[in-house]
C-alpha cells in the first residue's frame, strides 16, 4: 500500500509531513507562514510601528527559522500597507562568511576556534549587521536583480547632500557585494546619487598642471638658451634660474596630493583592520575616499579603532539615510546561530559568538528591534551568569521568551492546518480521522504533547504513515491507523529523542 494512495483516500494532494527545515518547506511557505503560529507570536514580533527586542530560546526543531521566516512575510505585508514608515529587515542569520574573516584576520597562533570567539566583541557583530544593511540597501539604489527597489531608487533624490555623503561613506566602509569591483559599484552610486565634489580632485589637477607648465618652460627655455652664447651646461638658465628649481617647484605642487594619498591610505589601513569581519581591502577603501575631500571627511565616524562609539554613530547615519527613503524603523534577525561550521553545534563557541550581542544598549537603541532566536542550550548559560552580566544585559527589559515549547493543543492544530493546506479540491481534512475510533482526540493531543516540538512531530507523522502503509498491501489496503501502531511508533520514536539526547 502506497503513502500516496492513503493521503489520497482522505483528500490530502500531498505528504504535509515530508518536509523537517521551514527554509525548504512549500506546505510552510505557501500557507502556514500566514496561519500557523506558536503561541507567544504576539509577543515575539510586537507592534512593527515601535520594533522592540526579543528574545527566544527554543530546542533544535521548535520553529526559531520558521518564526524567522514569518517575521519577514509579515514586514513585507507591513510595509505594503505603510509606504512611508516601513520596517527595514536585516537577516543576520548566515555567520559562516563573518566568522572565516574574523579567524583569518587573526595571528596564527589565535585561530584556534575557541581563542578566536574569545576576541569577539560587540563592534564585531555591528560591523556585519552594518555590512548586510548597506549592502542590501546599495543593492536598492542601484537596482540590482533582486533586490531592486524602485521605490527606494525614487527617492534617492530626497537625500541632502550630508545624507549622500553618508551614504558614500558607509558605502565604502560596509559594501560587501562581490557582483563587481568595489570602486565601480562605488562610483555607480556616486553617479546615481548624483553627488558632486570637484575640489576633491584639485590636488591631482593642480600637480598635473604646474608639472605640465614646469616642464614646458624648462625645455623652452633650455633650447631658447642654445641659441645664444650661453654655459653648455645649463647649471643656469634663462634669468639664473637654476635646473632644480623647476623639480623644486614640480614637488611642491605635488605636496598637497602626496598628504591626501598618505592620510587616505592611513585611514583605510585603519578601517581594513578594525573591521575583522570585512572583505573590503585598503586600495579599494583608498580609491573611493580619493574622490571625497577633507571637509567631507572631516568629523565624520570612521570605523578604525576597535571600540563601538563609531559604530553607534554610523548606525544612527544609517537610520536617518532609510528614514528619509521611507523606513521609520529597522529589525534584526538573528538565527542559525547553531549552524556555522565554527561553532558545529557547541554550546560553547555558540555563547562565546553571542554573548558580546547581550547588550542593552544596542538591543535598546532607538529604532532597532534585535530578534535573537537562540538554540535552548544557551538559557542555561543565561542562568548561570554573574550580576555584571545582568546589568548589562538587563534582559528583564527584553520581552525574552525562555521556552518555544509547543502544547499538544498547538500540535494538534498544526497537524490540521497542514492537512488543510494539502488538501485536494478543498476537501475537509482532520487528522484525527486518520486513526481508528478507539484513538481519541484528547488522546492524540497529549500524545502530540510528549513530541514537543513540530519537526519531531512532522517526523514521527511521517514515519507512522509509512510504517502503516507498509504493513498492508493494495489488494487489502486500510484507511484507518490502528491504535496498537501508533502506541508501538511512539513509544519506539521516544526512545529514539532520548538515546539522540544522551
Amino acid at each position: 500500500m502506497k503513502v500516496q494512495e492513503f493521503l489520497a483516500h482522505h483528500g490530502i494532494g500531498k505528504n504535509p509531513f515530508s518536509e523537517e527545515d521551514a527554509q525548504t518547506d512549500p506546505v510552510f511557505k505557501s500557507h502556514c507562514i500566514e496561519n500557523t503560529y506558536h503561541p507567544a507570536w504576539d509577543k515575539i514580533f510586537g507592534d512593527p510601528s515601535e520594533p522592540a527586542t526579543s528574545i527566544v530560546f527554543g530546542e533544535k526543531g521548535a520553529g526559531k527559522t520558521a518564526m524567522r521566516l514569518q517575521i519577514n512575510s509579515h514586514v513585507e505585508a507591513y510595509n505594503r500597507k505603510h509606504g512611508n514608515s516601513k520596517l527595514f529587515v536585516i537577516n543576520y542569520d548566515d555567520f559562516n562568511s563573518y566568522l572565516d574573516r574574523f579567524v583569518n584576520n587573526l595571528p596564527a597562533r589565535r585561530r584556534r576556534v575557541d581563542k578566536a570567539l574569545a576576541a569577539f566583541r560587540l563592534w564585531d557583530h555591528m560591523d556585519a549587521i552594518l555590512s548586510i544593511g548597506v549592502t542590501d540597501l546599495v543593492d536598492r539604489a542601484l537596482g540590482v536583480a533582486k533586490h531592486a527597489d524602485a521605490d527606494v531608487a525614487s527617492r534617492l533624490a530626497e537625500l541632502d547632500r550630508h545624507q549622500k555623503r553618508d551614504f558614500l561613506l558607509l558605502a565604502a566602509f560596509y559594501d560587501q557585494s562581490t557582483a563587481e569591483q568595489m570602486e565601480t559599484r562605488w562610483q555607480r552610486l556616486r553617479r546615481k546619487l548624483r553627488f558632486i565634489s570637484p575640489k576633491a580632485y584639485v590636488p591631482f589637477v593642480a600637480g598635473c598642471v604646474v608639472t605640465v607648465l614646469a616642464v614646458v618652460a624648462f625645455f623652452s627655455l633650455m633650447i631658447g638658451s642654445m641659441g645664444e652664447e650661453a654655459s653648455p651646461t645649463i647649471v643656469d638658465l634663462y634669468n639664473g634660474i637654476p635646473a632644480w628649481a623647476y623639480f623644486a617647484v614640480v614637488g611642491g605642487s605635488w605636496l598637497a596630493y602626496v598628504w591626501k594619498f598618505g592620510s587616505r591610505l592611513l585611514t583605510a589601513y585603519g578601517v581594513v583592520s578594525s573591521n575583522r569581519v570585512g572583505n573590503a581591502t585598503t586600495s579599494g577603501i583608498r580609491k573611493v575616499l580619493m574622490r571625497l575631500t577633507s571637509a567631507d571627511l572631516s568629523g565624520q565616524p570612521i570605523p578604525n579603532k576597535d571600540r563601538t562609539d563609531d559604530r553607534y554613530e554610523l548606525v544612527s547615519k544609517f537610520q536617518g539615510i532609510l528614514e528619509s527613503l521611507g523606513y521609520s524603523g529597522v529589525v534584526v534577525l538573528v538565527d542559525r546561530v547553531d549552524e556555522p561550521h565554527r561553532i558545529n553545534g557547541s554550546p560553547d563557541l555558540m555563547k562565546a559568538l553571542i554573548w558580546p550581542l547581550l547588550d542593552n544598549k544596542f538591543l535598546k537603541h532607538q529604532g532597532i528591534g534585535v530578534k535573537l532566536m537562540l538554540p535552548a542550550e544557551l538559557k542555561y548559560f543565561v542562568e548561570r551568569e554573574d550580576r555584571d552580566f545582568a546589568q548589562r544585559a538587563r534582559l528583564d527589559k527584553q520581552n525574552v521568551v525562555p521556552s518555544l515549547a509547543w502544547t499538544g493543543e498547538a500540535l494538534f492544530d498544526m497537524a490540521n492546518a497542514r492537512l488543510k493546506a494539502c488538501a485536494a479540491n478543498g476537501s475537509p481534512a482532520s487528522i484525527r480521522d486518520m486513526f481508528e475510533e478507539n484513538i481519541s482526540r484528547e488522546h492524540l493531543i497529549d500524545s502530540f504533547k510528549s513530541l514537543r516540538v513540530p519537526r519531531h512531530l512532522h517526523k514521527f507523522l511521517y514515519h507512522l504513515l509509512v510504517a502503516h502503509c507498509n504493513s498492508h498491501t493494495d489488494e487489502a489496503p486500510d484507511w484507518k491507523v490502528s491504535k496498537e501502531l501508533f502506541e508501538s511508533e511512539l513509544a519506539m520514536y521516544r526512545r529514539d529523542l532520548e538515546s539522540m539526547a544522551h
